[in-house]
């Protein structure tokens, strides 16, 4: 047997069995993903007009996820740039795990685009008749090559360790380095696509490019360090205490900037009220008695901030429990944040100055549900075949 379908066997073999809490966790992924899978084909058969969306907001959920995920695989150059960069070998051990969340965030990231414009189908439609006149299809291809980058290099490098050899560097160096530069270049891309629309003033802000790569190095690196302490604590891989601090102090830094930019924005919008703040009033503080988003804004906001103290201390940020505690606060809070309400307040109120509130069904609830499900399987596999191999419990032969 070849050294490859050797690889493949064990990488196989490796997946399917496990402890009873690893498979009560598959098949309770399992379980999502068939039920996104019946709501996505009520989608396909009955067309968008079974979500929430319509002809004034027709950005929703789903688009809103594929934001949030965008700065979520972008955060892995946090682990890639230190080691194969700087020589910081600390964070050499959970590279491949944060590539693998990449490669997961990225599936999701697709995943969301290919619901929200109807179907895969469409996806041809908007490659083929857009390019290179549409921001959106800059952002899918963009989207397609980091994905095939954080594949390709993790693969790479597992196999040679699997295999018992030296990876190249001359292979894998360049690879490395293009993938930094195409993180960055990544979330820009999906923050013009926003900036760019100058029709709709709330995403008009020269900060939309700095303040996305801002939360993405916040949230990604956060959600790192709940993956890593639930790896450390269930399996023998180890993830060194070094690892857990860096990271940490990334994600204090970036919060704290998250929130000096918030700051920026409200006051450019309060400061003075023009009929461009309307978004922005409508988000904070309700509109004309509509007001759906408002809860959901302020509870990010104190969720962040919150976060951000908790981590700012130095001793409380040294806590496990606290830093987890903090780092869970941001993640879901960025996502609220940076999804919810950053997408939808800017399709309200419409041009002509009418509110038309935007409320996703349960179809797009149930699908969004099966997109994380699969996300989150995916990367459970590629963990589950990467920590043998890092431990050195399969090789070739």
């Amino acid at each position: 047997m070849t050294p490859w379908k050797q690889f493949l066997r064990d990488g196989l073999e490796e997946v399917l069995h496990g402890s009873r809490k690893y498979h009560l966790w598959m098949a309770a992924l399992t379980f999502c993903m068939l039920a996104g899978a019946w709501a996505y084909s009520v989608q396909m058969r009955e067309g968008l007009i079974v979500t929430g969306m319509h002809d004034h907001v027709s950005w929703g959920l789903y688009i809103s996820n594929f934001t949030f995920l965008v700065g979520v695989a972008a955060a892995a150059v946090i682990l890639v740039m230190p080691t194969y960069v700087l020589n910081d070998y600390d964070f050499a051990r959970a590279v491949l795990i944060g590539e693998a969340m990449a490669v997961a965030a990225l599936v999701m990231a697709l995943g969301f685009v290919v619901v929200d414009v109807g179907g895969p189908a469409r996806m041809w439609h908007l490659v083929l008749f857009n390019w290179p006149s549409s921001l959106l299809c800059w952002d899918i291809i963009v989207l397609n090559v980091y994905l095939l980058l954080n594949f390709s290099i993790p693969l790479y490098l597992l196999y040679s360790r699997y295999a018992g050899q030296e990876p190249n560097k001359k292979i894998y160096v360049p690879l490395v380095l293009l993938s930094i530069l195409w993180a960055v270049s990544l979330h820009l891309v999906t923050a013009f696509l926003y900036a760019g629309l100058p029709a709709r003033p709330f995403w008009h802000t020269a900060l939309m490019g700095p303040r996305f790569l801002a939360t993405a190095f916040t949230a990604g690196p956060a959600l790192m360090i709940l993956v890593l302490s639930q790896i450390r604590r269930n399996t023998r891989f180890e993830v060194r205490p070094a690892t857990i601090e860096k990271l940490a102090l990334v994600v204090t830094v970036a919060a704290q900037v998250c929130l000096v930019m918030l700051a920026s924005e409200l006051f450019t919008e309060f400061y003075r009220s023009t009929h461009h703040g309307a978004s922005a009033r409508y988000l904070y503080f309700g509109l004309e008695g509509h007001s759906r988003l408002v809860p959901w804004i302020w509870t990010a906001i104190a969720m962040n901030v919150v976060a951000t103290a908790i981590l700012t201390v130095h001793r409380w940020r040294k806590r496990g429990a606290l830093l987890e505690t903090g780092c869970a606060l941001l993640f879901i809070g960025i996502l609220i944040e940076k999804g919810v309400g950053t997408i939808i307040p800017g399709f309200i109120p419409e041009p002509w100055g009418k509110v038309h509130e935007y409320v996703p069904s349960l179809i797009e609830v149930l699908v969004s549900l099966g997109i994380w499900a699969a996300g989150c399987f995916i990367f459970t596999v590629l963990a589950k075949i990467a920590i043998p191999i890092e431990l050195g419990e399969r090789r070739a032969g």
